[in-house]
């Protein structure tokens, strides 16, 4: 169901005081949160719930508040939760008239409310980002006519990927949805399974690579016989099938896949990952996906970004930032011919 708009009390609590007359009205988040209109969102994403069946959703501000401040302050779904409780700016910012001393909001709900604004409609709050900073004279009209383009990797929370730890990784979640599903296995190697990493590790570390490889073998064994142990118990089943699908695809991935092949996983909660190699001297490889971010090229205020799936090449990058900024910002930039745009991404592969 659509959330409610909350409006003002118009009388005071008589044992509570308001955020507002309690707060330093010079401050950074005190003054932003008057400059975004926060009425957009509730207008654009309004159309995204149910109008009239279900739980009301929390308030549009108060979702959007927070995802500002998770990218702002470089905190995780969970950090900017619990640290919203704790500061009275934070909770001014998305909305609240008093002081809250409860969490406002399970962490797992700020992921869902990202799959269901899309990517449009985090377009859309970068552009209020934008119509803020120009309320606000942060930058101005002329300082949109030219723009720096950068591309890097944006790196997933994803320790240092290694087989022994992946196999062991996978064989885990697949017996734990076992138990959930009530499925019973054969054998889980619950014992064996953490043994023979262990070791791998161990052996590797005293660069006993023989050693290590015979561990990494019996991991893979282990895993491979969970996998056709499932495939067996649920044969007959669709609807389990259905639910194992996912996790048998990882599993089976991660059974074929070698050393020297080009897309192979590195993270099983995250398999779009994927190992980059930008030329950095004190990092030789990055695990993410590669992100093209742009900023006005005076006043290096960030006006648009987007994540690129698949490594591709720099230069063939720019076309696609380009056609984002005149799409949502139509009202700033100057439209692009195509003619230009190429001419740019020559000049871009000319300095290279």
């Amino acid at each position: 169901m659509r959330p409610k708009t909350s409006e003002p009390s118009p009388s005071s609590d008589l044992f509570r005081n308001r955020l507002a007359n309690l707060l330093d009205q010079h401050h950074e988040l005190y003054r932003l949160a008057e400059l975004i209109d926060w009425n957009v969102f509730d207008t654009t994403f309004g159309e995204l719930y149910c109008p009239d069946n279900g739980c009301p959703a929390k308030a549009t501000r108060l979702m959007v508040g927070l995802q500002y401040l998770k990218h702002t302050y470089g905190l995780s779904d969970e950090e900017v939760v619990m640290r919203w409780v704790e500061n009275p700016y934070w909770q001014y910012f998305c909305g609240e008239e008093y002081f809250q001393h409860q969490m406002p909001i399970d962490p797992s709900s700020m992921s869902r409310f990202r799959g269901r604004i899309g990517e449009s409609g985090c377009e859309k709050i970068l552009q209020v980002t934008v119509d803020a900073g120009l309320s606000s004279k942060t930058i101005k009209r002329n300082d949109l006519k030219r723009v720096t383009v950068d591309t890097t990797v944006q790196e997933k929370a994803v320790s240092f990927p290694t087989d022994s730890k992946l196999l062991n990784r996978s064989r885990g979640r697949l017996v734990k949805l076992c138990r959930k599903q009530g499925v019973v296995l054969r054998q889980n190697y619950a014992r064996k399974g953490p043994e023979a990493l262990l070791l791998a590790n161990r052996y590797a570390h005293a660069r006993q690579m023989r050693r290590m490889r015979r561990q990494v073998r019996k991991l893979r064994t282990y895993l491979g016989r969970v996998v056709r142990d499932i495939e067996r118990k649920i044969a007959d089943y669709p609807g389990q099938q259905a639910i194992f699908a996912d996790e048998l695809a990882l599993a089976k991935r991660l059974l074929t896949q070698k050393k020297t092949d080009s897309k192979k996983i590195y993270s099983l909660h995250a398999p779009e990952v994927e190992c980059i190699s930008k030329g950095k001297a004190h990092k030789r490889y990055e695990f993410g996906v590669k992100a093209s971010i742009a900023a006005t090229h005076r006043s290096n205020f960030l006006v648009g970004g987007m994540a690129l799936p698949g490594n591709p090449f720099d230069g063939h990058n720019l076309r696609l930032i380009l056609r984002q900024l005149r799409f949502f910002g139509s009202g700033y930039w100057t439209p692009l011919s195509g003619q230009n745009v190429a001419r740019t991404l020559w000049d871009v592969q000319d300095l290279w």
